[in-house]
């Protein structure tokens, strides 16, 4: 986990009308802002409404690319992001020093962060508590294929490391996962679990929901 820096609203000069109502105080909660179906262009957005966010970085890789002259070297960091209630993004970095490429992974993540609708869909569990998917729901990036499904109280997250990493800080509590493909692909495995649970953001009555 990266070292957290204390956020100060007062210091921070908004350039987007919906920062701007951020410190005005007209939005005080992230759901707000997805219901209005607005984009968030400014990390200091997420900093003021989600001040609990824990981060960790999943990858650091060396990727290249071509020029005319030579061969150019920068580091890739793949960055997750979450509130373990609710709240996760993902985000990626890439400079030519590991902890500029951290950074700007982090603020990625923050621009890509979504609402997830927890609920009880395990037709082994009639608990009626928000500690898992409503829904199964599956993603697939490139060769890495996953399957979420709703889990009975007490199973835990049933997931490699990558997916984990991604469903834990979401806040999940209880998932069965069942991946194919390239799943030691960690860019690829964190981002087919996050589209995965992206498609809960769009669902207003997470609980009614069974499978």
């Amino acid at each position: 986990m990266e070292e957290k820096v204390a956020f100060n609203i007062e210091a921070w000069n908004p350039k987007t009308l919906v920062g701007q109502a951020v410190k005005r105080g007209q939005i005080t909660t992230i759901e707000q802002i997805f219901d209005q179906g607005k984009p968030i262009k400014e990390v200091e957005i997420v900093d003021a409404l989600l001040p609990d966010l824990e981060n960790k970085v999943i990858e650091i890789a060396s990727v290249q690319r071509m020029t005319k002259n030579n061969r150019k070297a920068k580091f890739r960091a793949t960055v997750v992001i979450g509130d373990r209630h609710g709240h996760v993004g993902i985000g990626v970095g890439k400079e030519v020093e590991v902890r500029p490429a951290i950074e700007g992974a982090i603020k990625d993540a923050k621009r890509n962060i979504i609402s997830i609708n927890f609920g009880c869909g395990s037709w082994e569990c009639s608990c009626g508590t928000p500690h898992s998917l409503p829904l199964t729901l599956r993603a697939k990036v490139g060769t890495s294929e996953i399957l979420l499904k709703p889990a009975p109280r007490g199973v835990g997250v049933v997931a490699g490391v990558t997916a984990r990493s991604v469903l834990e800080l979401a806040g999940l509590k209880d998932v069965w996962t069942f991946s194919k493909g390239r799943t030691k692909d960690i860019y690829n495995m964190s981002m087919a679990t996050y589209y995965a649970l992206a498609g809960l953001s769009k669902i207003k009555n997470a609980e009614a929901l069974k499978v």
